[in-house]
């Protein structure tokens, strides 16, 4: 198939860097467009392929009790260059898979560079043009203003929009390490981690309240006009919006104390705490986790100094916002992510209302392979629903439920979760036999996470064995 002609994937990110990989793997040559460095965007620093602009963590990596640890697992066998890269690149994060984003970036953009299958053009496309008869669109949420116009004009109707806020990262040589201490919640060991992979930051009852006021008073971003409606993602909430829902919101979210001994003084329980978690492979680097936030810059530094050890606290970056865009895919997009009113054209990433790294990636994995089947004469696979990538295609493209008294429910963007995946059919045993960090099995139901995750991997392979032809070498 090499003189044959190409795919053309639009975007650099994780879901069009996966996309290609996948093509190419097929033994069909693909075509990689990216509109930076000369187009650049109001999140990127570098011009690298898969750059992480918000956390550097794919978070759970628990494939026996967690959804989105599952996903990893189903990428790993499915040979993702997404999952292959990071777990080459990992860090201490406890259960969680973190990465350091500059090596993680630079390995993927090595890995497309020196594919033989893969032409690489940086630059921006404004509208894919009629002679291209087989293209993904993997521009993400950062959609440049000129290919979005074109995306409304061929989907008659404006794309849904989302806020999305990163937050700050601090050095760790600026941190007070007589105050905080280093531990994973529950001490829980994850890949590449000691069961002490967080910095933490304890906070008393009336430090926890004054945080809080400051929170609510402090300074935020205006929005424009235009953006005043726009809702945010329940995953990325800023957190001076969680705040807003109730002063115990934080101490119940991104800083519960639950877990956690303070090591300076274990007899004292702290009301609250900050966690900080490796941000790069020297470790130099700490980010601050769950505190994405719309706070004015001065204001960060300001209210941030304020948590005990981050008095005298030095930011590499501070957190932002930005705005998102995503289709209404269910109504847009067929059942392999082709748009229906222009089939040629296939969508993956967030701008088809998958929300996460891993999520984005794992759909452009999809995009890929079923382009590549496309391009192949073959009749494109569907994933099993029980499976977590047939889950997120099934979210995507019929997600959008109707309600019996007031209409069709608005298409919101998703993490991977159970709630995504069709019954057992039966109540596996409750099991509580641990307890772990967020996204890990739970004191209550994980029988019945184990049994979806087991039937999930089983079905996979399945569909492997049944469905997909090997990869060309």
């Amino acid at each position: 198939m090499r003189n044959s002609p190409p795919i053309h994937v639009i975007g650099g990110g994780l879901a069009g860097s996966e996309a290609a990989w996948q093509i190419a793997r097929r033994g069909v040559p693909v075509v990689l467009h990216e509109m930076r460095p000369g187009r650049p965007t109001a999140v990127h620093k570098t011009a690298q392929f898969a750059e992480l602009v918000c956390s550097n963590s794919f978070r759970s990596d628990d494939a026996d009790g967690s959804a989105i640890g599952l996903l990893h697992a189903e990428m790993r066998r499915l040979g993702s260059l997404v999952l292959h890269t990071a777990d080459a690149h990992k860090l201490p994060a406890g259960g969680a898979l973190a990465v350091d984003r500059d090596g993680f970036a630079s390995a993927i953009t090595a890995a497309l560079d020196s594919e033989p299958l893969i032409d690489i053009r940086r630059e921006e496309i404004l509208e894919p043009p009629a002679e291209w008869d087989n293209v993904i669109i993997a521009t993400g949420p950062l959609t440049s203003p000129a290919l979005a116009d074109t995306l409304r004009a061929l989907t008659g109707e404006a794309a849904l929009a989302f806020f999305d806020a990163i937050a700050p990262i601090v050095h760790r040589d600026s941190i007070d390490f007589d105050v905080v201490w280093f531990q994973s919640r529950y001490d829980k060991v994850g890949p590449g981690g000691t069961g002490a992979d967080y910095i933490n930051c304890p906070l008393t009852r009336a430090q926890y309240d004054a945080f809080i006021d400051a929170l609510l008073a402090g300074e935020k971003t205006a929005f424009h006009d235009f953006e005043a409606a726009t809702p945010y993602f329940d995953g990325c909430l800023p957190i001076e919006v969680m705040a807003e829902r109730g002063r115990e919101t934080l101490r119940h979210g991104p800083m519960k104390p639950f877990g956690l001994t303070d090591s300076h003084r274990p007899t004292q329980k702290p009301y609250a705490v900050v966690q900080l978690r490796q941000d790069n492979k020297l470790g130099t680097l700490f980010n601050m986790v769950g505190f994405q936030t719309k706070l004015k810059h001065g204001e960060q530094t300001r209210i941030f100094r304020s948590i005990p050890g981050l008095g005298n606290a030095e930011f590499a970056r501070l957190g932002g916002l930005h705005r998102n865009t995503f289709l209404n895919s269910p109504k847009l997009l067929d059942a392999t992510l082709r748009l229906k009113t222009a089939p040629r054209l296939r969508f993956a990433g967030q701008i088809t209302g998958c929300e996460g790294y891993v999520e984005s990636a794992a759909i452009g994995l999809l995009a890929g392979r079923f382009a590549a089947a496309d391009r192949l004469g073959e009749t494109p696979a569907l994933p099993p629903p029980t499976t977590a990538h047939g889950a997120l295609i099934g979210h995507i493209t019929g997600g959008h439920i109707e309600t019996i008294d007031k209409g069709p429910r608005s298409f919101q963007p998703m993490n991977i979760n159970f709630g995504l995946l069709p019954p057992l059919g039966y109540d596996p045993p409750r099991t509580t036999a641990r307890p772990v960090a967020d996204g890990g099995l739970g004191p209550r139901n994980s029988g019945k996470k184990r049994a979806l995750c087991a039937r999930a991997l089983a079905d996979l392979e399945a569909w492997i064995a049944g469905a997909l032809p090997q990869a060309a070498e």
